[in-house]
C-alpha cells in the first residue's frame, strides 16, 4: 500500500510506462494535473523531445476568469492541444493518463482532444 497518493500515482505511472511508449509516427500524450491547473504535451519517446504542449497556464487560456483546475478548463486544453498538434502534421496519438483515474479532468481532457482530431 502506498504511504500517500503521490507515491501510489507515481508507482502507477511507473507501470503504465512500461509498455506504453510513443514513437515518431504515433507520439504520446502525456497528462499532468496539480490541484490549481492542468498540463498536457505530445512526445517523441525515441528522441526524448517534446513536440507540442499546452496548459492552462497559456497566454490563450488567461482570458478564461473561471478556475483553472476544473473539467471546463481541461477541456480547453484539451481542445488547444488537438489544434497544435494538428498544425505539426500529428493526427494519432498514444494516450498517457500518467497514473490518474480517467474520471473528471483526464476524461474531459481526451475527449476533447478526440472531438478536435486527435485519434487515441
Amino acid at each position: 500500500m502506498a504511504r500517500t497518493r503521490t507515491i501510489g500515482r507515481q508507482r502507477r505511472h511507473e507501470r503504465i510506462r512500461k509498455t506504453l511508449g510513443g514513437t515518431t509516427e504515433r507520439p504520446r500524450l502525456s497528462v499532468f494535473r496539480s490541484l490549481n491547473n492542468i498540463y498536457a504535451q505530445v512526445i517523441d519517446d525515441t528522441t526524448g523531445t517534446t513536440m507540442v504542449a499546452a496548459s492552462s497556464l497559456d497566454s490563450s487560456m488567461r482570458a478564461l476568469t473561471q478556475h483553472k483546475g476544473n473539467s471546463k478548463t481541461a477541456r480547453e486544453v484539451g481542445l488547444l492541444i488537438a489544434g497544435r498538434a494538428k498544425e505539426k502534421g500529428i493526427s494519432k496519438v498514444v494516450f498517457d493518463r500518467s497514473g490518474y483515474l480517467y474520471h473528471g479532468r483526464i476524461k474531459a481532457l481526451a475527449e476533447a482532444a478526440r472531438e478536435a482530431g486527435l485519434e487515441f
